[in-house]
């Protein structure tokens, strides 16, 4: 038997039921009196308006209570009610609810497993809009994960449909999460064609402030990749102060932290302080921007120990973030290069364990070190089998030898040569 359709005035008195439950603490009823407006009364497109506040209020509830799974559940169950409003009305619904699950920490397989179901509805129902833009989700969670091949095929093939729909805003988002993607996968040419091809696309248009500031900030993220730390740092202060202005301080606090990185990283480590203490920066002062001025005092000071240390206080802060952390990773590795070379100078020949406590590291990691620098002939030096490094002098390599074999080269094209003169004399 099919529930009988309430009233609006009914609605509108349980609506207020729910908000005074709520108000009073009574969290349990008010979800049992909201669930009874959008879920178990009979669906209607004159009591959309009441259904949809219900919804909203439903979603609130759940989402402070971490009930990822409600939530999830919620989906199947509103689908009837979703058959009688418009679709474009049922796209921001379903965006809202999965929107409320990624609040709960730890759900992004939660979400993934929705976008996939969700998905399906809307191709099973024909709703190509909702379809595409739950897609577009997936690659990005899909992403987050850490998921890159499905990641990329989802992508090409959302981009050759989309394409034809000649959608502009979508076909900006998806470029750029391509662009993300490939940067992922260290192809950073590909991730600059993508960006490219989405900053095309979003002056055809008019695109939203948060996504310009996304376009920004992958675009910042690129020229740090390519050590243009300068125009990088540009691009994270046009997003951030849109992102600011925005209230969206999330997204805010991680352009202010690639702003810090990127003059640690260009030498301007002096700065970050004065950077970190401007009106902008105080509003989000926290373990982030503590772990970054921490990072510039260190590479200030040029001593590995404070870096370690650093790194060891606010490990939690500087390896979640996977573009903090790579870039970290190089300015240790410059840092401690530097180190090296500072050490090796007085010396002509050194054993490497005397270098590795003299740094308070590891030996094997100090060779290694030693090594790709020999290597990389950032060194002129030879490690033997001891552990002893013995250096050359920049005098004695200027000697003889470059010349000798110079001499040695003329030598053999001039045999060479005559070679095969010779053979030609023979053969005639």
């Amino acid at each position: 038997q099919k529930p009988k359709p309430v009233p609006n005035t009914a609605m509108a008195a349980s609506l207020a039921d729910a908000a005074a439950q709520e108000a009073k603490g009574d969290s349990a009823a008010a979800i049992r009196t909201y669930r009874s407006i959008c879920i178990e009364a009979s669906p209607s497109q004159a009591n959309a308006q009441a259904t949809e506040a219900a919804i909203a209020k439903l979603c609130a509830l759940y989402t402070k209570q971490h009930d990822a799974n409600a939530l999830a559940k919620m989906l199947t169950e509103l689908r009837p009610f979703f058959a009688v409003i418009p679709k474009a009305k049922t796209a921001k619904l379903v965006k809202n609810i999965i929107d409320a699950v990624a609040k709960v920490p730890n759900t992004t397989k939660l979400q993934v497993q929705l976008c996939r179901e969700q998905a399906e509805w809307a191709k099973a129902e024909k709703r190509s809009f909702l379809r595409q833009r739950l897609e577009l989700r997936l690659a990005t969670l899909l992403l987050e994960l850490c998921d890159y091949a499905p990641a990329l095929t989802l992508i090409t093939r959302l981009l050759t449909e989309v394409k034809r729909l000649d959608d502009k805003l979508l076909l900006v988002d998806i470029h750029l999460v391509e662009s993300r993607v490939h940067h992922a996968l260290r192809n950073v040419a590909k991730a600059k064609a993508a960006l490219t091809a989405s900053r095309t696309a979003a002056n055809a248009i008019y695109v939203p402030p948060t996504v310009q500031a996304h376009i920004d900030m992958q675009s910042g993220v690129l020229q740090a990749e390519e050590k243009d730390y300068k125009t990088g740092y540009s691009y994270f202060f046009e997003a951030f102060e849109q992102l600011g202005a925005l209230d969206e301080n999330v997204l805010a606090l991680r352009a202010l932290k690639y702003m810090l990185l990127c003059k640690v990283m260009g030498g301007q480590a002096h700065e970050v302080a004065n950077i970190a203490s401007t009106k902008g920066g105080v509003k989000y002062a926290g373990r982030d921007i503590d772990a970054l001025k921490a990072v510039a005092a260190a590479h200030k000071a040029r001593t590995l120990k404070d870096f370690e240390v650093a790194k060891k206080d606010y490990i939690d802060v500087l390896t979640s973030d996977a573009i903090v952390d790579g870039h970290l990773r190089v300015l240790y590795d410059d840092l401690l290069e530097l180190n090296v070379m500072r050490l090796l100078e007085p010396y002509s020949r050194v054993d490497v364990s005397y270098v590795a406590s003299q740094l308070e590291l590891e030996s094997g990691m100090v060779e290694a070190k030693i090594s790709q620098m020999i290597l990389d002939k950032k060194l002129d030096a030879v490690l033997d089998d001891a552990g002893v490094l013995k250096i050359f002098s920049e005098e004695a390599s200027k000697g003889g030898y470059p010349d000798a074999l110079d001499t040695i080269e003329n030598l053999d094209k001039v045999v060479s040569a005559l070679f095969v003169r010779s053979a030609k004399l023979m053969a005639s």
